[in-house]
């Protein structure tokens, strides 16, 4: 082997590539000279039987010629893709559309929607407030003693020594009969945190829906009319109901609603531990030192107010078994809600 024999063999690859027009043709050249019984690699191997002195020219010429291969290959590949591109119709109306993903609500904001949708067709007006927030408005003007056990750090996020994270969204309603004078019916929905231990029903942010009515002349009968309205509203207008008495610091009389289980229709299941009734709110009459705290004349006005969870809520309505499935973002539950 010489050179002359090299640079035959580069003039034999640029003539060769020049006749290509097709892929397969495109194969035949790369099965003739780049594989590894090709001719540029049995080249290589001839290199070892020239003389000594002629091998460095030889090694030089032998990896331009390989390089000049490679490139040729390579250039006649990107122009028999361009061409058969450019050969078709950039454009098939006859291929079916791909359907694009649907976002969702998640589904603790479906419940939430439907239920200040309830609320709203009866009068009530939506209020919103802080998630930081002070001892005053979260306990203090809401009647909580000094020494009530939800003041305690095992209960409550505390920021610092006057800032924390609302327990409820009951400081709302002390915000606007702060700023309002009555009559007030607004409902309350907001997130709210609790240092409590996290398992399939605890969880330390959930979800409540809180409602306040102040005026003149308001009853209790009024706050069991409207809740026995949004509950068969919300939950079927077969369900049941009952009022038990309770005890809540900002209210008094105080009151919980239970409701007939609508998965076993009040037969008994796991659900409802074999009751027949599932707890859904707590509910009473504005204590009169709330209104005092607010300003309010406690001879003069009355009100009722009531708060709710949502997140189990949906857990039931929806039959999900962990409360925790709620924030791990799996679009495998969230997809279920489209």
């Amino acid at each position: 082997m010489n050179i002359n024999s090299v640079l035959e063999t580069i003039q034999n690859i640029k003539s060769d590539i020049q006749t290509v027009s097709s892929h397969e043709e495109l194969e035949q050249f790369r099965l003739k000279y780049l594989v590894r019984k090709g001719i540029v690699q049995q080249m290589f191997e001839r290199l070892k039987t020239a003389a000594p002195e002629d091998r460095p020219v030889l090694g030089k010429a032998l990896n331009e010629l390989s390089r000049t291969a490679q490139q040729l290959f390579d250039e006649k590949k990107r122009e028999l893709e361009q061409s058969r591109h450019a050969s078709k119709d950039t454009l098939d109306l006859t291929i079916p559309g791909r359907r694009r993903p649907v976002g969702t609500k998640h589904p603790v904001t479906q419940a939430l929607d439907d239920m200040t949708n309830i609320f709203k067709s009866m009068g009530f007006a939506v209020a919103l407030g802080p998630e930081i927030e002070d001892d005053f408005h979260n306990f203090e003007a809401l009647n909580f003693p000094p020494d009530h056990p939800a003041r305690d750090m095992q209960d409550t996020f505390f920021l610092d020594k006057t800032a924390l994270l609302r327990t409820h969204t009951s400081p709302v309603q002390i915000r606007v009969m702060m700023n309002q004078p009555p009559p007030i019916r607004h409902v309350m929905p907001g997130r709210v945190y609790r240092n409590e231990a996290i398992s399939a029903r605890s969880y330390c942010m959930f979800h409540q829906l809180e409602g306040l009515a102040v005026d003149e002349h308001i009853t209790f009968a009024e706050l069991k009319g409207t809740l026995a309205t949004f509950a068969k509203r919300f939950f079927g207008s077969s369900v049941k109901y009952v009022f038990r008495p309770s005890f809540f610091p900002f209210t008094e009389p105080s009151a919980e609603m239970d409701i007939s289980c609508f998965l076993c229709k009040g037969k008994g299941c796991r659900v409802c531990k074999q009751t027949g009734w599932l707890e859904i709110l707590g509910c009473g009459m504005v204590d009169p030192n709330v209104f005092k705290a607010v300003g309010y004349d406690p001879e003069k006005v009355t009100g009722y107010a009531f708060g709710m969870g949502i997140d189990r809520t949906a857990l039931l309505l929806y039959g999900i078994d962990d409360i925790r499935m709620l924030y791990e973002n799996d679009v495998r539950l969230l997809n279920q809600f489209t």
